[in-house]
């Protein structure tokens, strides 16, 4: 039987292959639609994954020459139909990235609802 626990693992193992893969079009397809990405002074609504696709397309410069990733996965809430994370991500020997992910079940597992950036951990 397959916990909560463990889809977020397999999610989160797939957003990062992924990631590390530069494929624009698997990170899409993790992102419920619509979602909405919350950055401090501005909520970005997400209606087409094509829009996702575009901004991962667009931001893969800032990894440029990260080969693996370590993340902390934290949950810090569920719900029958979500669970909320606050996932650490350090890439290579690069300062650490911070976000809270509300996911969503669909009918292909978890998705990302909500992204919500949060304050680095320090270090």
């Amino acid at each position: 039987m397959t916990t909560r626990a463990d889809s977020v693992t397999a999610f989160f193992d797939r957003y990062e292959a992924a990631l590390l893969a530069r494929d624009a079009k698997a990170l899409a397809s993790l992102y419920d639609v619509p979602s909405l990405i919350l950055f401090p002074g501005r909520s970005v609504p997400v209606s087409e994954p094509a829009e996702t696709e575009a901004f991962f397309a667009s931001a893969f410069a800032q990894y440029e020459g990260v080969t693996s990733v370590e993340r902390e996965v934290a949950v810090i809430a569920e719900a029958p139909h979500s669970v909320w994370t606050d996932v650490t991500w350090t890439f290579s020997s690069r300062p650490a990235e911070r976000f809270c992910y509300q996911l969503v079940e669909s009918g292909e597992g978890l998705r990302i609802a909500v992204l919500t950036p949060l304050t680095s951990p320090p270090g």
